[in-house]
Formats: structure tokens, sequence, C-alpha cells
């Protein structure tokens, strides 16, 4: 495969050491045969963004972004894909054109990598009832992800009604009606869902594994990959439900991004083969 011209990409976010997206693309360049192509990660504040942006030149292609970035970045952009501004969370900035026509695209992966990481869970089994524990970012791509797999009305648990107004604000663009209950009420109502997803950050759901006694029969998919399994992860799959790792929808959403910089499918196989390397590290 002929390599295209040097280009550059990288994972911005604050920390961001932790970050996998590196393992993950450059496995893909190696496999796509892109030699030039460099992807690194910066620790960038959500104060220090709009410099950083504004000092990006004609050789970058993009940027994957994680916490705190999915949202302070969305004004700094002069486009964003509609699946993006309606979930309000962008995880991908493409960088289009050069010099004074240089045009930066706003796009989300994250519901791309929730779907495609379920759908390894549930095997073609309908997704009638779900549950979603957290009100983030990745909550709102949450919502996206099931309403494409059927699911309209998922439950969603949070730590405090007062920090979900951002959620149901995307919700309502969505179309979707979720019920809202406290995370206290999870650990009795959980296994009964067909799908759930965890979207704390690692070790929040901790309290919610040691509670969960189960019984259990669906997938649960925790985004949380450290450690791995996580401990919902083991009270989950111990009551008797499927579990999906969190890895899986890192994975995927990082093969979108390749797709989307790089113009070549994300090569799924080389990057999972990097990703198992580095996490057993």
């Amino acid at each position: 495969m002929t390599a295209a011209a040097p280009r550059r990409a990288a994972v911005l976010g604050h920390p961001v050491a932790h970050s996998l997206s590196p393992t993950l693309h450059r496995a893909a360049y190696e496999a796509l045969g892109l030699g030039d192509w460099q992807y690194d990660a910066f620790d960038v504040t959500e104060e220090d963004l709009p410099g950083f942006l504004a000092g990006l030149d004609g050789t970058w292609a993009g940027l994957s972004l994680t916490m705190p970035l999915k949202q302070t970045v969305i004004p700094l952009l002069d486009h964003i894909e509609p699946l993006a501004q309606v979930v309000g969370a962008v995880n991908t900035v493409l960088l289009q054109g050069s010099g004074a026509s240089r045009v930066l695209v706003g796009a989300n992966t994250d519901v791309h990598g929730l779907v495609q990481a379920l759908g390894e869970g549930l095997r073609g089994a309908p997704v009638t009832s779900a549950a979603v524990v957290g009100a983030g970012a990745t909550a709102s791509s949450t919502l996206a992800a099931l309403a494409q797999l059927g699911c309209v009305s998922p439950v969603v648990y949070v730590r405090a009604m007062s920090r979900a107004g951002g959620l149901m604000r995307a919700a309502h663009r969505m179309g979707v009606t979720p019920q809202f209950r406290t995370l206290e009420d999870a650990a009795t109502e959980i296994g009964r869902a067909d799908a759930v997803v965890s979207t704390l950050p690692p070790h929040a759901a901790d309290a919610l594994a040691a509670a969960f006694t189960g019984p259990a029969s669906g997938v649960l998919l925790d985004v949380a990959y450290d450690p791995r399994p996580t401990a919902l992860s083991t009270a989950w799959a111990r009551a008797g439900g499927g579990v999906v790792g969190g890895e899986r929808m890192l994975l995927h959403q990082a093969a979108e991004q390749v797709r989307l910089m790089t113009g070549h499918p994300g090569p799924v196989d080389a990057m999972a083969a990097g990703l198992e390397t580095q996490l057993s590290r």
C-alpha cells in the first residue's frame, strides 16, 4: 500500500498519560503502511485547548479527545457533524483544508464504538430494555447507541438528579425518553435489563458492584477497563450475565477515527492485537 503524505494526529485530555489511543492508532498506521504518520498524546486542559487548536498547522489530520474536552471543544469548532451535535459530545476533530480556509470539524465515534462493542455481546439479540449508569458525556453517546440498537426508553441511574440536566437535554434532542433514577436503585434493578452500560470512571462503580447480587441475564459493557476485569464486570458475570470489556468500545471508536482521519478502513484485528499486547503488560 502506498503511504500518504506525512500527517500528524494526537489524543488530547487531562490527564492523558493513561490513554491507549496512541497504541491503537500507531498499530493501525503500521498495518495500513502509513509509516510517515505520527500519533502522540498531549496533556491539554480546558483552558489550554483554544491555544492548542490555534497552533495546529497543515500537517495535522485530526485529534482524539478525552475528558474533560469533549464538550469544551464544541464552541471552538467551525462545523459539527449531526450525530455529535445531537449527542452534545465531540471525541474527534478533523482538520480539513489549510491556511485561511482550514476548517475544524467535530465528530463523535463513541456512538459507533458502543454499538459495535455491545453488538459483540448481544450477538443479534434484541434490546428491549436497557440501563445506563452515569450522566456524563459518555452517557449521552450511550443513549444514542441504545437507540440505534432499538431501545429508546432506557433507565438512567445518576448519583444526583441535579447533575443530569445536560443528559436530559441531549435525550430531548435525540427524541429518546429515558427514565431517571438514583444510583442507589441500580443494584436491585439493573439485573433485569437486556443491556447495561456503566459510563462511570474507574472504580466509581465499585460500590454498585459490591451491592449487586443478581441474577443477571443480559449484557454488561463497563466502559472502564482498569483494572481488567472491573469489579462490576466480575459481579455481573458471577450473577450469570454476559460481559463486554470497555476496551472493545475503545477499539471500535478508534477504528472509526482512523477511517475518518486517513480515509482507510480501520484495521480492527491489527489494532486489537496491539491493544491486547499493551493491556497484558
